[in-house]
């Protein structure tokens, strides 16, 4: 019965940020798609964790420097996890315009956030597990949210280099957050996190009012084999 709680804020919390971020989409997905790459994204989890647990005693290292090393390759490998749970729904018709390429990574950060939390739930009870779930559900969305603009940016011809940059920057945005998590607690710390988080929703924010004038500007998409055909892929 304590573990019902959090469970219900953590299932509660990840479908709200989901149907918050979705709902901005001018012409909305396939239900039956968003559900796969929620479910990819869940399981993008799983594989992280496989990594994270294979590097053992590591983990608990007092030494500053190898606690910022495995801040940075937490990172790294939870981004990239992620984003190739996104790029599943990258082949699809139903992928038609920029706008997709943030729901898509969103969602697939949403599924991945919510494995994370269950298990945090069940490994370390309510109170710890109520906080993580208040930072870290909309810490993972956010995260995601450049490596989503560099997938829409694919709708514009702009490149692999594109992508790269958008993954990149994600793995930098959870590797700042990793890291004043792991600096000393206090009001210094929540400060920091307050503003790391702020800039992340004003960047996310940015790439959804870019991607919504870009559908007001042309109108209901067309098909996703005619868009490649007339860039010459």
């Amino acid at each position: 019965m304590p573990l019902l709680v959090p469970l219900l804020i953590t299932v509660t919390l990840t479908f709200g940020w989901l149907w918050f971020f979705v709902r901005r989409d001018r012409h909305p997905e396939p239900l039956w798609l968003l559900a796969r790459t929620f479910a990819w994204g869940a399981f993008a989890w799983l594989v992280a964790a496989a990594f994270e647990a294979s590097l053992g005693r590591v983990l608990h290292s007092p030494l500053p420097l190898v606690i910022l090393l495995l801040a940075l390759l937490t990172a790294v490998i939870e981004e990239g996890s992620k984003f190739l749970a996104a790029t599943t729904a990258v082949t699809e018709v139903s992928f038609d315009e920029p706008m997709d390429g943030l729901v898509y990574a969103v969602t697939a950060a949403l599924g991945f956030a919510l494995m994370e939390n269950v298990t945090y739930t069940l490994g370390f009870g309510t109170p710890a597990a109520t906080w993580h779930a208040l930072f870290t559900t909309l810490a993972h969305a956010l995260f995601s949210a450049p490596q989503g603009y560099a997938l829409g940016g694919l709708h514009w011809a702009r490149g692999r280099w594109w992508v790269v940059q958008g993954v990149v920057l994600s793995i930098i945005l959870h590797f700042v957050f990793n890291g004043i998590l792991s600096g000393a607690e206090g009001l210094p710390m929540l400060l920091a996190l307050g503003t790391v988080v702020t800039l992340m929703i004003i960047l996310a924010g940015r790439y959804y009012l870019a991607f919504e004038a870009h559908a007001r500007q042309h109108g209901p998409p067309t098909n996703y084999t005619l868009l490649k055909e007339q860039r010459g892929r």
